[in-house]
């Protein structure tokens, strides 16, 4: 602060916050000097910097930079990606054509990531409860608890949280795809979980946990019709296991999402379109008749 004021009442109490701190001749990012990070810092490194208060370490930014670049597109059979193009063609601007896709992720299409960091928090945490609980005569453990192993309580939470959330929805989010047999997102970033919790970086617990659905969600399942995690649950384990809180799960993925969006919005606006509409002009919809006579 400078001098005495309006600025020390309540007029700087309004806006008070740690993220930044601007004054003339000064910028600052959580309490670094915009001037240190130009050139030092990643773009990556930035977003971590701004939402967790620190810089990361170099592996840390690695595997969120790669949980980023994985959501970044996925073609106009996504209806934000749709939708920016279709906007892009009206003469509203770019800024307007990457709003109207960002406003298109909600909890059915973009949520599902932050959903999954749910998930997966709730067996976690679940689980360590579970396995923090003392026995009600733990001198005299019973012949059940001596049987017991740990993976078979971890299986019992998974199966025990799976069956809650499915009670409440069929679609059990981070897994399955309406697109890919297979989601070629999902081993690259799996590998690079797995080498982070080998490294030491993360603690792996959510990578099981996610793995364990994953296998109860095929259990018994055929062959040519396997429930494989999604970009959704890969990108959920990552966040997870950096200790992103899960709304900034959703927040990350519209971060990532709208690099594709701003694409997909200026291609559009190269190729001379207008008032595009969701089909060719030379398609007509289905008339639907009505379901009651008309009086």
């Amino acid at each position: 602060m400078t001098a005495a004021g309006p600025q020390d009442g309540l007029v700087a109490q309004w806006w008070a916050t740690a993220v930044s701190r601007v004054e003339p001749g000064i910028i600052e990012l959580r309490e670094h000097p915009v001037q240190d990070l130009i050139g030092r810092t990643t773009f990556v490194g930035t977003i971590w910097l701004m939402l967790r208060g620190e810089l990361p370490r170099a592996g840390q930014a690695g595997l969120l930079e790669a949980a980023l670049v994985a959501g970044v597109d996925h073609g106009p059979q996504a209806p934000s990606i749709a939708a920016a193009r279709m906007a892009a063609t009206c003469g509203v601007g770019l800024n307007s054509a990457m709003a109207t896709g960002v406003n298109m992720l909600g909890d059915v299409h973009g949520g599902a990531g932050q959903q999954c960091v749910t998930l997966l928090n709730e067996i976690v945490e679940r689980h360590g409860r579970d396995a923090a609980r003392p026995t009600r005569d733990a001198a005299r453990p019973t012949r059940d608890a001596e049987q017991a192993s740990p993976d078979v309580e971890f299986e019992r939470v998974v199966a025990e949280v799976v069956a809650e959330w499915q009670a409440r929805s069929r679609y059990l989010p981070g897994f399955g795809h309406r697109f890919h047999p297979r989601d070629p997102r999902r081993d690259p970033l799996l590998a690079l979980v797995d080498r982070a919790v080998a490294d030491g970086l993360v603690a792996g617990a959510h990578l099981r946990a996610a793995r364990a659905v994953e296998e109860l969600l095929n259990r018994g399942r055929k062959a040519g019709r396997p429930v494989p995690m999604n970009i959704d649950g890969a990108t959920a384990v990552v966040y997870a296991e950096l200790g992103f809180a899960a709304p900034l799960a959703r927040g990350l993925f519209v971060l990532s999402r709208s690099v594709g969006i701003l694409a997909h919005a200026w291609e559009e606006t190269g190729q001379g379109r207008r008032n595009k509409s969701p089909m060719p002009p030379s398609m007509v919809p289905v008339h639907l008749t009505a379901p009651t006579a008309r009086p």
